[in-house]
């Protein structure tokens, strides 16, 4: 089994960059905008860590996050979910 990251809701894009990139001195690994989803995805890890890193899901239609919808998932890749399981 491998870590592949753990994904979180944010409300303001800029403003999680600044936390996790500026104070935290992460780094950006990668972004993707799904424009038919109307979201946007970006990595940020550790420098030199980017095994480890958190995907920050930002919805570009404003919703409020409640009762811990903020927190979406952590993934791990496996050879075969149906042994594992």
């Amino acid at each position: 089994m491998k870590y592949l990251h753990t994904m979180v809701r944010v409300t303001d894009l800029d403003k999680s960059l600044e936390f996790f990139c500026d104070i935290m001195g992460m780094v950006e690994v990668r972004r993707m905008d799904h424009e038919a989803g109307r979201f946007t995805l970006v990595f940020v890890a550790p420098e030199g860590q980017e095994d480890c890193a958190i995907e920050l899901t930002y919805n570009w239609d404003p919703e409020e996050y409640t009762e811990g919808r903020n927190f979406g998932h952590v993934a791990y890749e496996v050879d075969d979910i149906y042994a594992t399981c």
